[in-house]
């Protein structure tokens, strides 16, 4: 398969973190970004050029077009861009959960998706070539009592990955996913101590990333997952 050139958010932890380290494992070249300087130095310190990884807030529109004009300057549009970046709410009912925090997680997993979306998609199109995957959850197409603002902003990743994927011309597709249950520490945040029985991260990600790559043109609209 040729090499590829994958872009990551949230690569700090979790399955970005995983997902990172299997494409860098199988000889792709990964840009990644997270909101930790310490882990983004990290990975830096770990995984030499042509790999990159910055410091960024998805959620800030400046912030993600100061880094997509850096990345598209150096490396030109991605082959794979992976809208991983994602975060949770504190279970609880939602007429407990504050304004602030709801404003978080809609702010993170669905604006945050856009931005990077506006940032680096028109070089793709422009290439008319190019896989974006943006991921869901089953939350995304089922609900749960005490994670409402989650699992809306998770619907709302669906149809905008719909939309998309009716707008994108020919050669790109948007995708989304939904990759199963994980023991991440979102996981743990809901689920507790039980989250230890299901997969790890890293055995999740030796199985998807082989799946991720082969995703392409004609899975454009694609509500998927990882089996």
């Amino acid at each position: 398969m040729p090499k590829k050139l994958v872009l990551i958010t949230g690569v700090t932890r979790g399955l970005g973190l995983a997902m990172t380290e299997e494409f860098i494992r199988l000889g792709h070249t990964v840009l990644g970004c997270g909101r930790r300087k310490n882990d983004i130095e990290a990975l830096l310190r770990s995984f030499g050029k042509p790999h990159d990884f910055y410091t960024v807030d998805v959620a800030s529109a400046d912030e993600v077009k100061s880094w997509a004009s850096l990345l598209l300057s150096t490396h030109g549009p991605p082959d794979l861009l992976l809208n991983n970046a994602g975060i949770i709410n504190n279970n609880a009912p939602l007429w407990e959960i504050s304004a602030q925090e709801f404003s978080a997680v809609i702010d993170v997993n669905v604006k945050g998706v856009a931005n990077v979306i506006r940032h680096f998609v028109p070089q793709m199109i422009e290439r008319r070539k190019g896989t974006i995957i943006n991921f869901s959850s089953g939350w995304g197409r089922s609900t749960d009592a005490e994670v409402a603002p989650y699992c809306a902003s998770k619907w709302a990743i669906e149809g905008l990955t719909l939309a998309l994927s009716q707008e994108l011309p020919k050669g790109l597709a948007a995708i989304s996913l939904n990759p199963g249950i994980i023991d991440t520490a979102m996981l743990r945040s809901c689920f507790g101590d039980s989250a230890k029985s299901y997969i790890s991260p890293s055995e999740w990600a030796k199985k998807a990333v082989p799946l991720l790559l082969k995703f392409g043109p004609g899975d454009n609209g694609k509500q998927a997952g990882i089996p």
